[in-house]
């Protein structure tokens, strides 16, 4: 029989010692052994800062390209270079540039690009998370640290079979029963049987299951440090995953509680920079002798910091940045309108996101996962779709007196959505979903509400994207098409009898697909 390819990652490599309230350092571990570092809750401690460590080292699942595989950060841009509402002006370097142009699909025999770097780091978290969770019932030590290390770990889980489903399979909503990614619970090494392609019906499943499992662990348990999730972030997760699968009275429950966890204020000094900042929910504190210079995600955002930024200008579509209104704080803060880098071309350049000193990128360059906007955006949305249009506006003028003193969504009603991302019906749910495009630009993912909001988009020169980008081979404006499903890497291929390929075109083909029947029957 053969094996599944990917293996735990050895955790003397990546673990870090027990964290505190300043820092979450980093120091070898490999005077610990594998034998010894679940005797107690300081090795499992250690076990799973590892793994955390894991979410923001950069280059480690890949055999190449390693300045674009930079972790969660880094999966959101290209998530949002794959809609509509992001541009990349050029180029540059090199970096995004075939995901935002779709032409990463066909290089899946390759371990270095896209294919094998989000499979690969999925599955890597997941074998962790199994490790530690098998691992647990033997430890000693205090019940409710037990209970928070067992819970993180099935939350990192859940959040990894979330994203992962979210990127390798078609919509949840429309393909319940159609095949996503593989599910393991238990701890897989080289040499672990591979298995099947599970449906979205039982990844989402599997998922769910864990993230209240980690919800009923972690309970009360403070952060020990912003990098670890809390059951602010864990009901973040939640509802991250029930708003994909459109199960919205969960999804609603969840924000509401993930929401009391940080302030979803506006604040015209932030520049996503400080994972301590009052609207973060969940983030990575990155200390000097971590950080790093051109391999993070700031570097290719903030054009002053020189390199990948200023060499492939990030800018907001002219189209979003039009919706806003005239004393929108987020307008003048976060974008202007300039030359960029060729000297003729202009855009609506980001200024969102910056270094606290791009002279000096290796400080002030925390990484940000999770704020506490987006909760409250979840709750205007599922409100709304609930059939509470009062609560639904309520959440998002309340969203809004910090952004747009003007504003007011008081008159609008409706959930009618366009089936074309930029045109427009005038319901109180597209001006949600707006808003929630405006707010969360650049650190969510587009092409993850595009998929689950089952509608479809167009580029244009008039927007701002280059005619390289305008992608009008591919049937982007269509929900049922695979272009915005990644390939499968080749490596699982070789290891594991039992997959199915998505396809590299738009249709599925007689032998390429997410039809369950696809999957190959192989004898024991």
């Amino acid at each position: 029989m053969k094996k599944i390819f990917f293996a735990l990652i050895a955790l003397a490599l990546v673990s870090l010692t027990a964290c505190n309230k300043e820092l979450l350092n980093t120091n070898p571990t490999d005077a610990v052994s594998g034998d010894t570092m679940f005797t107690d809750t300081e090795g499992a401690m250690m076990a799973l800062n590892g793994t955390y460590r894991y979410m923001w080292q950069w280059g480690v699942s890949t055999t190449g390209n390693y300045h674009q595989c930079i972790g969660p950060q880094g999966y959101n841009l290209m998530a949002d270079l794959m809609g509509e509402d992001f541009v990349q002006a050029a180029q540059g370097n090199g970096w995004f540039w075939f995901d935002y142009r779709y032409n990463v699909k066909s290089r899946y025999t390759a371990g270095s690009w896209r294919s094998y770097d989000m499979w690969n780091y999925y599955y890597t978290l997941i074998a962790n998370c199994n490790y530690i969770i098998n691992a647990m019932a033997e430890i000693e030590g205090d019940p409710d640290e037990i209970n928070y290390i067992l819970g993180n770990a099935y939350a990192i889980r859940a959040w990894s079979y979330a994203y992962c489903g979210m990127i390798f399979a078609r919509s949840y909503i429309g393909h319940e029963d159609r095949l996503c990614v593989p599910i393991y619970t238990e701890p897989t090494y080289a040499g672990t049987t591979g298995k099947a392609r599970s449906t979205n019906k039982e990844v989402f499943a599997q998922a769910m299951s864990d993230i209240n499992q980690a919800i009923s662990l972690i309970a009360d348990h403070a952060q020990n440090h912003v990098t670890h999730i809390d059951k602010y972030v864990a009901n973040g997760i939640k509802a991250r995953i029930a708003l994909y699968m459109g199960d919205y009275q969960t999804a609603h429950d969840a924000a509401s509680i993930a929401v009391a966890g940080a302030s979803y204020a506006y604040d015209s000094n932030f520049r996503y920079n400080d994972a301590t900042h009052g609207s973060v929910l969940w983030g990575a504190e990155i200390i000097s002798t971590q950080g790093t210079t051109n391999p993070q995600f700031l570097a290719h955002m903030d054009y002053r910091f020189g390199g990948y930024g200023d060499a492939s200008r990030k800018c907001a579509s002219a189209w979003l940045y039009g919706k806003m209104g005239a004393n929108d704080k987020r307008a003048a803060d976060w974008w202007s309108y300039e030359v960029l880098k060729d000297g003729s071309t202009k855009g609506y350049q980001q200024y969102k996101f910056l270094f606290q000193d791009p002279s000096s990128p290796m400080t002030g360059a925390d990484h940000i996962f999770m704020r506490a906007p987006e909760m409250q955006l979840i709750i205007a949305e599922t409100a709304c779709r609930l059939g509470n249009e009062s609560e639904a506006k309520t959440a998002l003028n309340a969203l809004m007196a910090t952004r747009d003193a003007d504003y007011d969504c008081s008159g609008l009603t409706g959930t009618d959505l366009a089936t074309i991302t930029t045109e427009e019906t005038g319901s109180l749910l597209e001006e949600i979903i707006l808003q929630r495009r405006i707010e969360l630009w650049g650190e969510y993912g587009r092409i993850y509400d595009i998929k689950r909001l089952r509608q479809g988009f167009i580029r244009t020169t008039e927007m701002g994207h280059p005619a390289a980008a305008l992608m009008t081979s591919l049937h982007l404006n269509d929900p049922e098409s695979f272009d915005w499903v990644l390939t499968i890497p080749q490596a699982e291929f070789d290891a594991n009898p039992y997959m199915v390929q998505n396809p590299i075109s738009s249709y599925a083909t007689a032998t390429e697909g997410d039809d369950p029947s696809l999957t190959p029957v192989v004898a024991e």
